[in-house]
């Protein structure tokens, strides 16, 4: 699991030819192969994603980034469940960027992201490993001159009449002979015996005992390394700059200009780090030098009290507004957030006259190859583009501008030579991308029983796609789906909803973060639920349950996570219980948080209770961990997360400025997954909406103090309860 696979296309293609007598299956099912391969003569077919040896080994070829999801788990399972192996053969290895290895619904790219691995692979590779398994008994049937009915397959062995017996390994230069099946078939749920069980993953013994490569632990014969003196200003450029103190460092070797800045080529981090701290640069910062965080702040609320672009309407939520006698109206805001994964932005790159080679950690490596060929000035194809294992990524190595690609690319054409670009922590935080800052404004009235009659939510803030390859995917009629996802398809009962859009621009780069844009319109949503059930004097969770009567998914989590953390029953003194429940990329989430607060007004969130229904389950474990990290995750935005503008500059460098929850700060958390028959839904980011709102809710009902905006600070709920 530690080997960075090198592999070319047709490498990959030579490599899986019968190496001592194996078969190298292609999976794209219909179609396929159009004959099996023969002993060392067959051409190899395009979309090969399983490899049988004839010493049994079974490897998956994984086309999604690794980056602590569990993909080099949970995909070699479906493939496995249907092969009927034994899986302490399998084994896993990153595939080659080629078309074969696209994803399956964003078009022509392979990509890692929305939390589509399972969702848009289960049949594909469920059909793959059927289709190895129909194969195998064939060709164990024709030794023995029996129908293939006769004959079972499992953990690895082909079962015939009379006891015979051949094992895969033993098959596999006579499955190679055959035809691939068009349409094999799958087996049924209930037959399953490695699916919906707890599985051990397959990368955790090379992490934990080091020898996983991630990106930054790249390292190749002559390579430099690289740091890169940047603007401090989103926008600005170089003017001039002069480089003597900086080349003076033993181990500089070069100072070079590029596009994002000058940049310090040294024999390792530590002399480049050092060198760029003696650059003398005169920077012109241009047009975004005047943004500050509090500007913008009142231009957005100015904003949410006029008419946006329409998103989403049905019924009259205007005219019943109108003439109502009690209206309810909140503005809620959220801040632009870092992703702040754990490895830092880096990217080697080796370019010669005529191919290049970039390793990295990736989630869009077709994007992130092409903008590498283009600044060598190479076809794609000419490019190797090996993916490492990702230290986090959370939307940030998906980036459509391939930012850090393209800066070590050109750092690499400037010197001839292998370089690793490195960023460091200030880097990442000061010159990234971020998710938008965003302002709402809800406005509703109420029937004569309490519950919501109009609904008027008007939202503030920058389109992620603007600008991008996939603004005209992304962006209708001026309304980016992602800025009101989870606004515009509300689940509850209300008759007449409007919900607008003004769509804002400025130099602050944004890009999605992990769960897009339900992790703000959750918040809002949820938070603005409960302050109508306490304004009526109802129960918030069965005021939720009124109004999820045709929603059967939305409710089952609801009240499996309010049967589970003890809803209604009593707390101890100072203990609050909050609850909030939210759809997103295919999967229901519902969770209950219990919160405190400290002498000082700190929130304490003491326990977090998650109910996710994500249909069809893979592994378990991997759903369990999925929402405790995405619970982490997202109480280190709801208590401490925001990145802050001031005189154009980003104000936090590290995580001193933007902490993250420690083990001291951590709250106990218990999943509950509801079984479904449902088709597979999403884990990565689906637990990070409710938490927030949960939060909030739990807050109000121990404290009185609603707060309208995140990150919930001591300063913030002082003033909500009327004591600053």
């Amino acid at each position: 699991m530690s080997e960075i696979i090198k592999l070319s296309r047709r490498e990959l293609i030579k490599a899986g030819i019968l190496v001592g007598g194996g078969l190298v299956l292609a999976c794209h099912i219909p179609g396929g192969l159009r004959q099996a391969l023969a002993a060392g003569t067959t051409p190899f077919a395009p979309n090969a994603f399983l490899r049988i040896g004839s010493d049994g080994t079974i490897t998956v070829i994984v086309n999604k980034s690794e980056m602590g999801q569990g993909v080099y788990t949970s995909l070699p399972m479906l493939i496995a469940e249907e092969l009927e192996c034994d899986w302490q053969q399998v084994r896993v290895q990153p595939s080659p960027v080629a078309p074969e290895y696209d994803h399956v619904t964003f078009g022509n790219i392979m990509a890692t992201g929305g939390s589509t691995s399972v969702r848009t692979e289960w049949e594909r590779l469920s059909k793959a490993g059927a289709a190895a398994r129909e194969m195998l008994i064939e060709a164990a049937a024709k030794d023995w001159k029996v129908k293939p009915s006769a004959c079972q397959a499992k953990n690895s062995v082909v079962h015939g009449p009379g006891g015979k017996h051949l094992n895969y390994g033993e098959l596999a230069e006579q499955a190679a002979l055959l035809p691939v099946p068009k349409e094999p078939k799958l087996k049924k749920s209930k037959k399953h015996t490695l699916l919906g069980k707890p599985i051990k993953r397959l990368d955790s013994p090379a992490k934990i005992n080091g020898t996983a490569i991630f990106g930054i632990d790249v390292d190749a014969p002559g390579m430099l390394t690289a740091v890169i003196a940047r603007p401090p200003v989103f926008g600005g450029t170089v003017k001039s700059f002069d480089a003597k103190k900086a080349l003076a460092v033993a181990g500089v070797r070069e100072v070079v200009a590029v596009d994002a800045g000058v940049a310090v080529v040294a024999d390792g981090f530590w002399p480049a780090q050092k060198g760029r701290g003696l650059l003398e640069i005169v920077w012109d910062e241009g047009q975004w030098a005047s943004i500050n965080t509090p500007a913008m702040r009142e231009e957005y609320a100015k904003l949410a009290a006029t008419p946006g672009a329409k998103a989403y309407s049905s019924g009259d939520a205007a005219a019943e507004l109108d003439k109502a006698d009690r209206k309810f109206t909140a503005e809620y805001e959220v801040p632009y957030l870092a992703h702040a994964p754990m490895e830092p932005l880096n990217c080697f790159v080796d370019l010669k006259p005529d191919s290049g080679l970039v390793r990295t950690g990736s989630q869009f490596q077709t994007v992130d190859r092409a903008a590498a060929a283009g600044v060598a000035g190479l076809q794609p194809e000419q490019v190797t583009f090996e993916t490492t294992f990702l230290g986090g990524g959370f939307g940030r190595r998906a980036c459509p501008a391939s930012d850090f690609i393209i800066e070590a690319a050109q750092v690499a054409k400037a010197v001839k030579k292998p370089v690793k670009v490195i960023r460091t922590r200030e880097d990442d935080m000061r010159a990234g991308f971020y998710r938008p800052m965003w302002y709402d404004r809800i406005n509703a009235c109420l029937d004569k029983q309490g519950r919501p009659l109009a609904w008027q939510h008007t939202i503030v803030g920058q389109s992620i796609a603007a600008g991008t390859s996939f603004e005209n995917a992304m962006v209708k009629d001026g309304i980016d789906s992602t800025s009101v996802e989870g606004a515009a398809d509300l689940p509850y009962a209300i008759p007449n909803v409007l919900v607008d859009l003004h769509t804002t621009k400025n130099g602050v780069p944004v890009l999605w973060w992990r769960s897009v844009g339900h992790s703000h319109t959750a918040f809002v949503v949820e938070s603005f639920l409960d302050e109508l059930a306490h304004a009526t004097g109802q129960d918030p969770y069965k005021y939720r349950r009124s109004l999820l009567a045709k929603h059967p998914r939305h409710l089952q989590v609801l009240e499996t996570v309010a049967q589970k953390a003890g809803w209604g029953k009593p707390l101890p003194a100072g203990v609050g219980r909050g609850i909030a429940v939210h759809e997103s990329f295919g999967s229901f989430v519902a969770q209950v948080a219990e919160v405190s607060m400290t002498d000082k007004d700190q929130v304490q969130v003491k326990r977090v209770v998650c109910a996710i229904d994500c249909g069809k389950i893979v592994n378990p474990d991997t759903i369990t961990a999925q929402m405790e990290g995405a619970i982490i995750f997202g109480l280190s935005a709801a208590l401490y997360g925001a990145i802050t503008l001031k005189n154009g500059q980003v104000e936090q460098g590290n995580f001193d400025g933007y902490p993250l929850v420690q083990m001291d700060d951590a709250p106990k958390i218990e999943v509950h997954i509801v079984k479904s028959n449902e088709p597979p839904g999403g884990v990565g980011e689906p637990g990070v909406p409710p938490l927030a709102p949960a939060m909030a809710n739990a807050l109000f009902a121990v404290s009185g103090a609603r707060v309208r905006s995140l990150p919930i600070t001591p300063d913030q709920v002082r003033a909500a309860m009327g004591k600053a």
